[in-house]
């Protein structure tokens, strides 16, 4: 199985550090709004992951944070809390805010068909986590304090531009004038590890004693804290969007390495964004959709899922509502075949290893969906076409186990009329064996004659 580490700029074999164990940690939602479709493709993205690794018989845990606290407007911790932000806009609590959409996030991964994950990390629910690995971040010599924050001294941490491939000499700072900047902050770059409840942050409504005074963590410490209690301080593999590459997993290495001295993630992926005309989905531009917005217009939720498989994670892909009809159709096709093939047998092996050969070629699932379409339309018994495609179906995810076989009830009079069409298909009666094919067809029934039998089946 051959990955795409960010880290190493390119593909890999997997090699798991505890083989067949592999520890997974994919960057989770901010519970502040609604989850709109470019986050869904990346959590897609970490459900193919994932089922890749089980279809290769590796032993997943699967660790996903929530984040409930500390992620600011910026990356670059300038603006405000988006809790707050949200808490404000919905006339709610923050704590209020934090459940409502991580109950929808959840409804919309389950409506998409994605796993859950083993473990549900809420930041809120690690403080103490969190404080505990800053702590050693101070003991080792990485942190200094200003009257706002606790920051990370970048200067410290030689490697901290690793993952990104840029020079500090190339980093672009700047902001603009109505963003917050700290004045004691020794660096741009530097990033905050505690925030002090004080000065902007004097009225925070979420907020922990610390060795630093009254206050709250920042976005970068929470998912260095969660990830190691859960899977150790080196583990395989840490997912997350193309945004993430500058700042966010940067911070996240310095801070984990800075503590342990150890190296962090073997595997770093990262999903490129999806795009609408041209732009990022994002909500600042105002151009995102939902899964609401999809299924309001008459879609299926996993038509979206298929229309995400249609496109290499890597390459992205420009969302139209012509191309989720167009996924949609190709869906309903697909359970309409899988509908009528025979109780499954003995797969297609040829094309199940074309199939796990583009799976573990970087997660390959446009050429993955290219092999299950040749295999519907090759020339294997359906049984053993079903059988390969409940397989397939363990990556891709398109709940075919879900699909039932029509068994549409044949009323006495439809029977009698097909009795008596084969009656005359016999005699070689065409003339009137056609009549009787037009009659069945008025009772809403259609007829498809078999080498040795007649198959009936609803319209």
């Amino acid at each position: 199985m051959k990955l795409y580490n960010t880290l190493s700029r390119k593909k890999e074999e997997f090699k798991p550090i505890n083989p067949p164990n592999v520890g997974l940690y994919t960057c989770g939602p901010t519970v502040y709004w609604s989850t709109h479709i470019g986050h869904m493709s990346k959590y897609v993205g970490d459900d193919i992951l994932r089922r890749a690794l089980l279809y290769n018989g590796y032993k997943v845990k699967h660790v996903m944070n929530v984040t409930d606290v500390g992620h600011l407007t910026s990356d670059e911790d300038a603006g405000e809390d988006k809790m707050e932000k949200g808490a404000k806009r919905e006339g709610l609590t923050v704590w209020e805010v934090a459940k409502k959409y991580e109950k929808e996030f959840f409804g919309a991964m389950d409506a998409l068909n994605a796993l859950r994950p083993d473990v549900v990390a809420r930041a809120t629910e690690h403080i103490a986590e969190q404080i505990e690995l800053i702590k050693r971040l101070e003991q080792n010599g990485y942190t200094y304090e200003t009257d706002a924050a606790v920051f990370f001294d970048v200067s410290k941490f030689p490697e901290y531009w690793k993952l990104s491939g840029q020079k500090l000499e190339e980093k672009k700072i700047g902001a603009r004038e109505d963003v917050f900047i700290d004045k004691q902050k020794k660096n741009p770059y530097d990033f905050a590890l505690w925030f002090k409840r004080t000065g902007r942050f004097a009225n925070h409504t979420m907020h922990w004693k610390s060795p630093w005074g009254d206050g709250f963590p920042g976005w970068h410490i929470e998912c260095s804290a969660m990830s190691m209690k859960y899977l150790g301080e080196s583990f395989d593999i840490h997912t997350g969007g193309i945004d993430h590459i500058g700042v966010h997993h940067p911070a996240e290495i310095a801070q984990s390495e800075g503590a342990t001295g150890k190296p962090f993630v073997k595997y770093w992926i990262h999903r490129v964004f999806i795009m609408i005309d041209g732009q990022k989905m994002s909500k600042s531009l105002g151009n995102f959709f939902t899964l609401k917005d999809i299924t309001e217009r008459g879609f299926k939720p996993m038509a979206l899922r298929y229309l995400l498989l249609t496109a290499h994670y890597r390459t992205g892909l420009n969302f139209t509502w012509k191309s989720l009809e167009a996924a949609q159709n190709a869906l309903d096709n697909l359970y309409d075949i899988f509908k009528e093939y025979d109780e499954p047998k003995i797969g297609c092996a040829e094309l199940e290893r074309e199939f796990l050969k583009a799976i573990n070629d970087d997660m390959d699932t446009p050429k993955a969906l290219a092999v299950m379409w040749n295999l519907i339309k090759s020339n294997y018994p359906s049984a053993a076409k079903k059988q390969s495609l409940l397989k397939m179906d363990k990556v891709l995810g398109l709940g075919l186990d879900k699909v039932k076989k029509k068994t549409a009830k044949i009323p006495a009079e439809v029977k009698e009329l097909v009795a008596e069409r084969e009656k005359a298909r016999k005699e070689k009666n065409w003339v009137k064996a056609d009549e009787l094919r037009k009659k069945i067809e008025k009772e809403g029934f259609m007829v498809e004659d078999m080498d040795k039998k007649t198959k009936i089946k609803s319209k």
